[in-house]
């Protein structure tokens, strides 16, 4: 089965020629930097074969490391890339990364005190009709903000939005989750809303498979369907209770509801349809 990840991080060693965004050491996503290599040995062993990178947040909007991964190996890797919609010439960047190599779209955050405010005190506003007239796809995660990105949808029906997380927060744990399923839920009548079924065991206390997370995974994915729900890790931010490997087969070996073509759909034949990566899909 062709297993596309579509949310994993990497990133380099803090250095004096790469230094981290200010205040980020502590939010580091690993003891030790997740190189494209290692990256490519944990793939192996978790049967993934395909991965979108992430620029993690700690990287500001550089996205040259995963760009050169993605050179190296195009059939492997691609990426979403960063961009600082309050930083200048953040328009002239957006057009190029239209045209890098290797880069599918952009990857926007507004989750946190830096960037929430972005949403709606107009910082971010001129970048949803101008993704929309350059036709680049975004990766969204505002978890405390679906009607907000509802709305951007609807505003510019020929913009791709996939909603990253089944647009779940780190409140959105354990009894939360079905709650936060029919939030999600509610954006399925728009056909150019897509969605992340990612990050999941971070979202749970039990134990692996994670079975209180069934049934929020079950309603979004019928609410969606298969061709607009999208199989990712966040690897580097798995807890403790599940592996890589894991992540994978609580999907493909433990969802009663999800199995043949509609599974081989959400865990890597919608994403590659979606952005016609990797080009033997």
């Amino acid at each position: 089965m062709m297993v596309i990840d579509t949310q994993v991080h990497i990133w380099a060693a803090n250095t004096p020629e790469r230094p981290w965004m200010e205040g980020m050491e502590k939010r580091a996503h690993m003891p030790v930097p997740l190189s494209a290599d290692l990256l490519s040995k944990h793939m192996a062993e978790a049967g993934v074969t395909h991965a979108i990178l992430v620029p993690p947040s700690l990287d500001g909007d550089r996205n040259d490391l995963c760009l050169a991964a993605a050179a190296e190996h195009p059939d492997r890797f691609a990426v979403m890339g960063r961009l600082l919609l309050n930083k200048p010439g953040a328009s002239e960047r957006l057009k190029l990364m239209k045209s890098q190599p290797g880069m599918l779209g952009v990857r926007l955050t507004f989750h946190r005190d830096n960037d929430r405010p972005y949403l709606t005190d107009g910082t971010a506003d001129w970048f949803w009709p101008e993704a929309e007239r350059l036709g680049v796809p975004v990766m969204v995660h505002a978890p405390e903000r679906l009607p907000q990105i509802a709305d951007i949808a609807r505003r510019h029906p020929g913009l791709r939005i996939i909603v990253d997380h089944m647009g779940f927060a780190r409140e959105t744990m354990d009894g939360e989750a079905k709650a936060g399923a029919e939030r999600m839920a509610a954006l399925a009548t728009l056909p150019n809303v897509s969605v992340k079924v990612s990050a999941m065991p971070c979202f749970s206390t039990e134990p692996y498979p994670f079975r209180n997370l069934h049934e929020p995974l079950k309603r979004v994915i019928g609410a969606f369907g298969v061709e607009r729900c999208y199989w990712g890790s966040d690897f580097s931010r798995l807890p403790d209770s599940s592996t890589y490997r894991q992540a994978v087969t609580m999907f493909t070996e433990e969802l009663d509801f999800l199995r043949g073509s509609d599974l081989e759909m959400v865990m890597g034949k919608s994403i590659a349809r979606f952005f016609g990566w990797p080009a033997q899909a």
